[in-house]
């Protein structure tokens, strides 16, 4: 209805009919949304436009020349070229399209012609919109001209300069000096090329001379290089073979001063090449400010770029060149300029007749922009109107006609830019008032967080103004509180939005002419938050990253929440594809072999339609540091030089190393570690030696990579700074001196001719130095006297002088061997196998040399068991140092010994003492080695054994204990039985428990106590049989047999073992009840057993003719008779782990051995030596093997039990 009524008001007046109710000197603007809804005639809008540059590359197919524009009427177009008409259509080879401004220039012939500059004019009888100017380049194929190079001729040490003088082409221009194989020219401190593209040599060297330099320029955007003539440089040879130093002077700029400017965001490069030798270093500086935090040095240091400038970056700079010998100074002034910026663009108005309107244009910049005002496309001077005036940047119509609408345009230009606006004034006529029309659509729904602000809109135009009012949910009452607020344009502002909020409102605007209403709702949603926000993260470089991110948020919103990430408040784009480094899953951001490039904020952005939520974290990408750059020599002196360096990030501590390229060419060596606060050391150097340096950083991640190498640098000859160190003095020969020492390093040396000055003499007599120059490390004194102290000094010496003054140090000639033996010799028994041995020192006089201590040697005479001597093998203990006691352990209880005591030097040993003979005391037998059970019935067990093979003293007979085992927790008691007779070798344990098993344990005795334990296991049978016994062993056997049943000896019981055979017999182990105390049963297995007999005795028998069984002999000197095994098929059973008497039963065991009275507690010692303490523990060295022990044989018939 609203609308209708409009257009029924157009149809009556036949012309514009939008009217408002305004004051009559007020200008009323009319919304632009007004005209979709009515038929108003629009002044012409530029709607599209070709940009201000248009160039004609070469490789594009044509070049359209945009102008689009509307209006009502239609608009139509002209072009003007360089200030004149032209028209496209004239011209056939142009292509043109109906209905627009726009025309192609195809690239099909000389486009030379349509170079110029443009500017579109689209118009209808309301006015004249204008297009910005756009300039048509058709660029030329730049080349270098065609010229012929006299060649450089410049003196070794001279400054020179390459001039390239590249051809002007479309921006930007790339220069390069190459040769004409396309090999760049090598650029350093003292080769570098300028921004005009000149190749700067801050003094010649030879390698400069060659024909072949070439300048390169290349013009990308039309994808064009050229080349320019080669040029030769030939650099002469200074006769003098050095090249004189000078101070720097700046080959550019030229000048004292110069001044720069440049537009705001531009990069500012300011560059400095100076001349000099040693090749001067440059630095930067801002006078009376720091230098730019964005500001970098490039070329060498040479360059300084400053990035997108703003105003706080001009001011005045200053570079400055220098070296050893003086410095050279630039000083530039910078200024940094703005192009034109809108300060008060123009703007289209709808304005009623006899309204006053304004229409402002205000620019900055520097230079000020230069305002021009003009209307319909034609300069305000050439179109006067009376009632219009210029007033600063505004223009006022007065009193507006429907004649003032026009296109007003407004230039803002300075030499950066030109800005252009294109304002359309519409002054209209007033009539009947209208009713409210609602320029908002109906039905629209708002979404709102808790907590926050939702702004309903509701755009009214009427005339008079309408006023309006909210409602909510079909109420009557508007909406009112101190959270409601209606603007001046119509919308609902709620703030802080509750949950109750939620429901529908109803916009109603009201005037004089009617009412107009719309319905909108609004839903109330729970904020987005992020509950686990990203950590700050620390990474080493190469790894993957991993950030976490979960949010909560609405409900109704899963389908539409956004979990995004940023970068320095970039969007990460995520196209996961392969070589995408970036991956999203489960709101956990990866980065894959993370780069420098990836360090800075990342922020987790959680999104839904009306919210979002935000959290952000550090990544601090670690590395080792970045390679210092700049490395400056100065300061140089005959002995040390100052280096300095700009470092790179992340550093602790520097190293610098130096090459050599006499000696060690290529192998870089440390030289000093420097602090990381610290970017210069002073470095100590020796003469003559041709040095490089170079830097790196070292961080908590490594080292990082090393500097570009310093350029070289010789300091002169000089003396030697130090003398050789580590001087040894040795005497290896009694009449003789040897002198040793540490020569010194190549780098050392200072020069050349080094040579070494020996001096020596007596330290106790008054004489003179003996002196003698030698060129090798050692030197010997011949004809000394022996051991007598020397005083020795050694300084170095080269071609420009000697070294400093030499430390003494003091030597002895040659030793000779001690010529005095210890007395006093004396044996003290502390048990029976050790011994404590003292004795009386040797005097100082009678060593002849350096005391290396004393040895005891001792041998086993004979055993007291038997008279009969057996010299034993000789074991020595040594003893270092200053001595008169120590303990001799390992000895054989019961023996008699011999021992000597002598001394010792470097030389070698000296006389022995007089033999000492003693006796060691009795102790414990050793183990038995044989312990068998040789027949087993129903009540009875014979036993026989072995007596010790080293009884340690008189044997006074056996102790055997059994106990009763059957196989359960429960054990019964222990049982003894003392034999007396030491010459017993088997027994018969009688009344025992039929079907039982026992375990049986043997101890040798002596007065002192008895030996260690060795056991049996075996098990009674049920009846007494006349069959085979259970074990038909070889008394005499010392070896053992191991799981897989074969028979291991030592080697020193070898001969025990090898004449004798093993007969094997398997029986029944226990009988149980059921079936197993059958008659037949029991036949049965007596039958099995005796034919498993017969084979064995059989293949036995055919084994060992001649009545002789071999075992193979095991390097053991202690036997383990209880490790030895049966067969599996066996009747009885053998323990080879239980020893000792079973739980509960110790307390029955008598004549216990205590601790410390068994034979030898230190076990064998080989032919080692060990050391003992005073105290008798190790200090010394034992050497020496045991006596071999006594081999006992036992005929292998079973004796009858005693």
């Amino acid at each position: 209805m609203r609308l209708q009524r409009i257009l029924g008001l157009v149809a009556a007046l036949g012309v514009i009919t939008c009217i408002c109710a305004f004051h009559t000197t007020a200008a009323v603007i009319i919304p632009l949304e007004v005209l979709g809804h009515v038929n108003i005639e629009q002044l012409p809008t530029i709607t599209a436009q070709s940009p201000s540059s248009l160039i004609a590359f070469p490789f594009d197919e044509s070049f359209p020349m945009t102008c689009e524009a509307k209006g009502n009427p239609e608009p139509e177009f002209r072009w003007m070229k360089n200030g004149q008409e032209f028209d496209p259509f004239l011209d056939p080879r142009l292509m043109k399209e109906e209905n627009s401004g726009t025309f192609v220039i195809p690239n099909n012939g000389n486009l030379t012609e349509y170079q110029g500059t443009y500017r579109c004019y689209a118009s209808n009888k309301l006015g004249t919109a204008i297009s910005k100017e756009i300039e048509f380049i058709v660029p030329h194929v730049p080349k270098f001209p065609k010229e012929t190079l006299d060649p450089v001729v410049v003196e070794e040490g001279q400054p020179f300069t390459l001039k390239c003088d590249p051809p002007k082409g479309i921006p930007p221009l790339q220069i390069y000096w190459m040769t004409i194989s396309l090999q760049h020219i090598e650029q350093d401190e003292r080769v570098s090329m300028g921004l005009n593209g000149d190749l700067y040599f801050s003094h010649a060297v030879e390698k400069d001379s060659r024909r072949d330099y070439c300048c390169f320029a290349a013009f990308p955007r039309i994808r064009t290089i050229v080349q320019k003539n080669a040029m030769s440089v030939i650099v002469q040879t200074s006769t003098s073979n050095a090249i004189l130093q000078r101070r720097p002077s700046l080959l550019t700029p030229s000048s004292a001063r110069s001044e720069t400017q440049l537009v705001k965001e531009e990069d500012l490069k300011l560059e400095c090449i100076a001349e000099g030798f040693p090749t001067p270093q440059v630095e930067w500086v801002k006078v009376g400010h720091r230098l730019p935090i964005k500001a970098k040095l490039e070329n060498h240091g040479k360059l300084l770029i400053v990035p997108r400038v703003e105003q706080e970056d001009s001011g005045k700079y200053m570079c400055k060149a220098k070296n050893a010998l003086g410095e050279a100074v630039h000083y530039f002034t910078v200024t940094i300029e703005e192009p034109p910026e809108w300060v008060s663009e123009p703007e289209s108005q709808l304005s009623m007749i006899g309204s006053d309107v304004l229409i402002k244009c205000s620019a900055s910049g520097t230079p000020q922009p230069t305002i021009t005002w003009r209307v319909n496309g034609v300069p305000l001077q050439e179109a006067p109107a009376a009632n219009r005036k210029v007033l600063g940047d505004t223009i006022l119509l007065r009193n507006a006609k429907a004649s003032d609408s026009a296109v007003y345009q407004c230039e803002a230009s300075n030499r950066h830019r030109t800005l252009l606006s294109n304002a359309n004034i519409m002054i209209m006529s007033k009539y009947d008032n209208l009713p409210p029309m609602i320029l908002t659509k109906e039905g629209e729904d708002y979404s709102a967080v808790e907590g926050k602000g939702v702004m309903m809109h509701c755009k009214v135009f009427s005339s008079p103004p309408s006023t309006v009012t909210w409602s909510k949910d079909d109420s009557s009452e508007s909406v009112e509180g101190p959270r409601f607020a209606v603007h001046d344009n119509g919308s609902l502002e709620i703030y802080s939005v509750e949950k109750g909020d939620t429901g529908q409102y109803t916009c109603l605007a009201k005037n004089t002419e009617g009412s107009s209403a719309i319905d909108t709702m609004l839903y109330v949603k729970d904020p987005t938050r992020i509950v686990v926000p990203p950590e700050h993260l620390q990474i080493l470089i190469g790894t993957t990253a991993q950030l976490s991110c979960l949010a909560e948020y609405d409900e109704s919103f899963k389908n539409d929440i956004e979990l995004l990430w940023e970068k320095d408040d970039m969007e990460i784009a995520l196209n996961y594809t392969e070589n995408s480094r970036y991956f999203v899953e489960d709101g956990i951001l990866q980065i894959i072999n993370v780069s420098h490039w990836d360090q800075g904020v990342y922020t987790c952005v959680a999104r839904t339609p009306v919210d979002q939520d935000t959290a952000s974290a550090w990544l601090i990408v670690l590395d080792v540091p970045d390679a210092p750059e700049y490395l400056v020599l100065s300061e140089r002196k005959s002995k040390s030089v100052k280096l300095k360096w700009n470092p790179g990030d992340n550093h602790n501590k520097f190293i610098i190393e130096y090459e050599e390229s006499q000696w060690e060419p290529g192998n870089w060596k440390e030289l000093l570690r420097v602090p990381g606060n610290h970017n210069s050391a002073v470095l100590k150097l020796h003469g003559n030696v041709d040095y490089c340096f170079r830097v790196s950083g070292v961080n908590s991640v490594g080292r990082g990579p090393s500097s570009e190498p310093t350029e070289r640098y010789k300091p002169p000859a000089a003396a030697p700074d130090k003398n050789p160190e580590n001087i040894k003095i040795e005497g290896h020969l009694a009449h003789e001196m040897d002198i040793n020492w540490e020569p010194l390093l190549p780098i050392e040396h200072n020069g050349p001719g080094l040579e070494y000055k020996v001096s020596y003499r007596r330290q106790d007599l008054e004489e003179d130095w003996q002196e003698h120059m030698v060129k090798r490390h050692s030197f010997v004194v011949k004809n000394t006297p022996t051991f007598v102290p020397y005083e020795i000094k050694i300084q170095a010496k080269n071609n420009q002088g000697w070294g400093p003054d030499p430390k003494i140090v003091t030597g002895y000639s040659g030793e000779d061997f001690p010529s005095a033996a210890p007395d006093d010799v004396a044996v003290e028994v502390m048990n029976s196998s050790v011994v404590k041995v003292s004795w009386t020192r040797v005097h100082k006089d009678k060593l002849h040399g350096h005391l290396g201590g004393y040895r005891i040697n001792w041998w086993r005479l004979r055993s007291l068991v038997d008279s009969k001597k057996s010299h034993g093998d000789k074991h020595t203990l040594t003893i270092p140092g200053d001595r008169n006691h120590a303990a001799v352990p390992g000895l054989t209880p019961f023996s008699e010994y011999s021992l000597i005591v002598m001394t010792f030097n470097g030389r070698g040993n000296g006389p022995g003492s007089h033999p000492v003979n003693f006796k060691t005391p009795e102790g414990v037998p050793e183990k038995n080695p044989v312990f068998r059970v040789t027949d087993v019935q129903k009540h009875t067990v014979s036993l026989v054994w072995a007596p010790p093979l080293e009884p340690n003293g008189i044997l006074t007979g056996y102790l055997l204990e059994y106990q009763l085992i059957n196989d359960t927790e429960e054990v019964g008691p222990l049982q003894t039985v003392d034999i007396s007779n030491p010459d017993t070798t088997k027994w018969t344990l009688r009344d025992l428990e039929p079907v039982s098993k026992y375990k049986l344990y043997l101890r040798s005795c002596t007065t002192v106590g008895c030996g260690l334990v060795v056991s049996e296991e075996c098990t009674t049978t049920l009846e007494t049989s006349d069959g085979a016994p259970c074990h038909l062993l070889p008394l005499h056997q010392i070896g053992f047999v191991d799981r897989k049943h074969s028979i291991k000896c030592p080697d020193e019981k070898a001969k025990a073992c090898q004449s004798h055979r093993v007969l094997f017999s398997s029986g029944l182990a226990s009988i149980h009840g059921g079936i197993s105390t059958q008659g037949w049963f029991i036949g049965l297995m007596c039958a099995i057993a005796l034919l498993t007999l017969i084979v064995l005795i059989a293949c036995f028998v055919n084994r060992n003719k001649g009545g002789k069984y071999s075992v193979k002999e095991k390097e053991d000197l202690h036997p383990d008779v209880e490790s030895q095994g049966m067969n599996d098929d066996t009747f009885c059973e053998y323990s080879d782990n239980d020893e000792k008497p079973l739980k509960g039963s110790q307390h029955s065991l008598s004549r216990e051995i205590k601790a410390g009275d068994s034979g030898d507690s230190l076990v064998d010692y080989g032919d080692e030596d060990v050391q003992f303490n005073e105290d008798g523990s190790f200090i010394g060295e034992y050497a020496g093997r045991k006596e071999k022990r006594v081999s006992a044989e036992i005929k292998a018939t079973v004796q009858t039990p005693a």
